[in-house]
């Protein structure tokens, strides 16, 4: 556990700051250090010996007790992943080929969530990341002012970079000279040691053979003091994200989720006009000097001095008018920005389905979404009409109420009948407004045959006459002419609106109800 990784990328300063940057005092890192190398004289032979078999006997014990820890580890991830599988769905990606003809799981192996592949894949994710941790060590250091001499050429580069923008293409090959082939040159020929006079000391030796193995980026090793940092550093930058996240989600769901309408079109109605505005003058600002201006204000935020100027001035003069913009801001919105309160409204029917008994007379048979017409498919498959048997039980849509007390009969039946293009039906214009069946007979000179039965099997004999209906006829009541004619259903439509259902806005608090 006190190994290092010396050629690994591995943040060994301060550790990474949770959302400051401010530069912490950390904890004392000097036992990071290398060990200084012993200068003793070498040992005699017989000592060597012994040492290296002394080193051999301890390895293959390590070996060893690895090899049954891993048999137990083993065992407890196959116990675990089991029960994972059965409390957990997991999707199997080779499922899934068979959905699309180009799916792109045909062409990229993704396995499922494994509990042995989650921790091998962790443990060298973790040995490599150093490089992220010592990027942003680095940068924070940078814009922190931690060096000022580091800070103003950083800013330096950056002016000359805002003011001549092509200057942008030459920054990866500067960093490719500067960051990875010169010091890697270095690394090979390496400076003459100190024994040698001052004059010299300093100078690389840029002829002759390299001096010393070409460097190269290692992953650091488990259970080492690197390894260890990094995890640190990750812990950091999780807790780090998730501040930030929260932080946003805090600042950005409530204004722009229209829980609060008024808000909401405000900044909608501010963001549009800024948009036409900057569709039209975008090309007229010195977008250089805004630039330069932005990147040294931000730069200049991250300097002790000008964050506690910033922090007292902003307690000062900005603190105590905020509650007088705010008001100014509800005030405005509540004059200028006028929202439709009346509800989105829709008309829904119901039809009243009636049957006729054997005796004679009409039967109250159920309420219906569907007229249950003859020539309707549920008619033909002989299905039996579906619905509720009493007003009552008749419930608005999803997502709407009811804006009116009662249901209202449709007068005008003929349109609703001619709209759906209904036919073998008598339509009543006065009364109740009922729709009849009609029966469609042919009459023979012997016998007569229901619409109903196939043509095919028609009998040949005598003359056929064929009385000829209309696709609907108009009657004035239940009681008129073409009585014998009616069939066995009847059916009128009744009315009646709806409005949207009010939805109560979430609370904007609530991460969870947020984010899914």
């Amino acid at each position: 556990m006190d190994e290092f990784t010396v050629d690994a990328f591995v943040n060994r300063e301060d550790p990474i700051p949770v959302v400051t940057l401010d530069r912490r005092e950390g904890d004392d890192l000097t036992d990071y250090d290398q060990d200084d190398q012993s200068d003793t004289p070498a040992e005699p032979r017989t000592r060597d010996r012994l040492k290296k078999h002394g080193n051999n006997l301890k390895k293959n014990f390590k070996k060893t007790r690895e090899k049954a820890s891993e048999r137990h580890t083993s065992v407890q991830d196959r116990l675990l992943e089991k029960l994972l599988h059965q409390v957990i769905p997991i999707e199997d990606q080779t499922s899934n080929k068979d959905s699309t003809a180009f799916s792109q799981s045909q062409f990229v192996s993704r396995p499922s969530f494994n509990i042995t592949t989650m921790s091998n894949n962790f443990r060298r994710f973790n040995a490599r990341i150093g490089v992220v941790f010592v990027f942003q060590s680095k940068a924070i250091r940078l814009l922190s002012w931690t060096y000022p001499t580091h800070t103003l050429s950083f800013l330096a580069i950056y002016s000359f970079i805002c003011l001549d923008p092509y200057l942008l293409t030459v920054v990866p090959l500067v960093f490719l000279i500067l960051g990875l082939l010169i010091p890697s040159f270095i690394a090979r020929h390496p400076a003459p040691p100190s024994t040698i006079s001052s004059e010299t000391s300093t100078q690389y030796p840029t002829t002759g053979p390299p001096l010393a193995p070409a460097p190269t980026v290692k992953p650091a090793k488990e259970l080492s003091k690197d390894f260890f940092r990094n995890m640190r550093d990750l812990q950091n930058s999780m807790e780090d994200f998730s501040r930030v996240h929260d932080k946003i989600v805090s600042l950005l769901a409530p204004p722009t989720n229209f829980s609060n309408e008024a808000l909401s079109s405000a900044l909608f109605f501010f963001t549009f006009a800024t948009a036409l505005i900057m569709f039209i003058a975008s090309h007229l600002l010195p977008w250089r000097i805004v630039v330069l201006i932005v990147g040294w204000t931000l730069t200049a935020l991250g300097h002790p001095t000008v964050q506690h100027q910033f922090i007292s001035t902003h307690e000062t003069h900005i603190v105590p008018h905020e509650k007088a913009a705010q008001s100014w801001l509800n005030s405005w919105i509540d004059r200028d920005i006028i929202l439709d309160s009346a509800p989105q409204t829709r008309e829904v029917e119901i039809f009243e389905l009636e049957k006729l008994s054997t005796g004679g007379e009409w039967e109250s048979w159920l309420f219906s979404t569907s007229p249950y017409d003859p020539l309707s498919e549920v008619r033909i498959r002989h299905q039996r009409p579906q619905g509720t048997r009493f007003f009552e039980d008749v419930r608005s849509p999803d997502g709407w109420e009811w804006s009116e007390k009662k249901w209202a009969l449709d007068l005008w039946s003929r349109e609703w009948v001619e709209e759906r293009i209904i036919t073998g039906v008598e339509v009543e214009t006065e009364g109740e407004r009922w729709v009849y069946d009609l029966r469609y007979e042919t009459e023979y000179e012997n016998e007569s045959l229901s619409y109903f039965e196939d043509e095919e099997t028609m009998p040949k004999k005598g003359k056929e006459k064929k009385k000829v209906l209309p696709s609907w006829e108009e009657g004035s009541d239940a009681e008129g002419s073409g009585r014998g004619r009616r069939g066995e259903w009847r059916r009128r439509r009744w009315v009646r609106m709806v409005k949207r259902k009010w939805q109560a806005p979430r609370n904007p608090n609530d991460l969870s109800s947020a984010g899914s």
